[in-house]
């Protein structure tokens, strides 16, 4: 049996993950900790809460990986992380577009586990 530990140090990067309008790098949470944890401690709470399921992780045009809190609650959605995410050129923002779920066609025999749509170019603070 796999047991979830529930640290100050997770609780404070989730709510930093939840509260924001944007996704967040390691560096850019590490930043907003301040002395909280290390960096490698970061990392491990990041992958817990992916693994857990509450956060997602958005890789970047430029091969950044950002983190994002899912907004769902099981209960009373189909969750999925298959939405587009918008990454504005001009203040390098990522968001969630959770609305906007892609569309494509792949060939038979194909199954897909895990898509990664990001639109890219200017975000309404931004244009």
């Amino acid at each position: 049996m796999k047991t979830t530990r529930n640290t100050a140090s997770k609780a404070a990067i989730l709510d930093l993950l939840t509260q924001s309008k944007v996704a967040l790098s390691h560096s850019e949470i590490q930043k907003l900790t301040v002395d909280l944890c290390d960096r490698v401690t970061i990392y491990r709470i990041l992958d817990r809460l992916v693994n857990e399921d509450v956060i997602h992780k958005i890789a970047t045009p430029d091969g950044t990986v950002k983190y994002a809190s899912c907004h769902h609650t099981h209960d009373h959605q189909h969750h999925t992380h298959n939405h587009v995410h918008f990454n504005c050129e001009k203040c390098q923002s990522v968001t969630c577009l959770d609305s906007v779920e892609p569309k494509f066609s792949i060939p038979e025999k194909y199954l897909v586990k895990e898509v990664n749509f990001t639109l890219t170019g200017l975000c309404p603070n931004c244009s």
